[in-house]
């Protein structure tokens, strides 16, 4: 029987500033709700990861990425959701974060990405995460 589960295309924004990290919380009603995670959002189809990055940033907390490298992409399979994420740490932006969709969100230090909770696809992401920092 062929996986009948939907597959969505990701751009991932981790939001750096003074060793801290901006992260969101998912609404209830949505896939991993209440669940905290780094801002991004669904990749158009005639879209590049870098495009949707700098577009879902600017619409989801309201900044401008002005640098930005490619830390990981990430396969990840849910029950009823397969994720690729395109995953980029953003060093440089215009504007301050916050949440322009009216999400909760929040800058928090490393060690509080450990004890939040995230959707299990980020777990690798913050792995990665913790290498790079040394």
């Amino acid at each position: 029987m062929a996986n009948l589960a939907k597959h969505v295309q990701v751009a991932v924004g981790v939001i750096t500033r003074n060793d801290q990290f901006f992260v969101c919380r998912r609404r209830a009603h949505q896939h991993q709700g209440n669940k905290w995670e780094f801002p991004g959002g669904k990749i158009d189809l005639d879209e590049s990861p870098e495009h949707a990055l700098r577009r879902e940033l600017s619409e989801e907390i309201g900044i401008i990425a002005r640098a930005y490298f490619h830390l990981l992409n990430l396969d990840f399979s849910y029950p009823d959701k397969k994720v690729s994420l395109h995953v980029f740490v953003v060093s440089d932006f215009s504007g301050e974060a916050y949440g322009a969709e009216g999400q909760e969100s929040k800058w928090v230090g490393f060690n509080d990405l450990l004890s939040l909770d995230f959707p299990d696809a980020n777990r690798t992401i913050i792995e990665k995460l913790a290498l790079i920092r040394g």
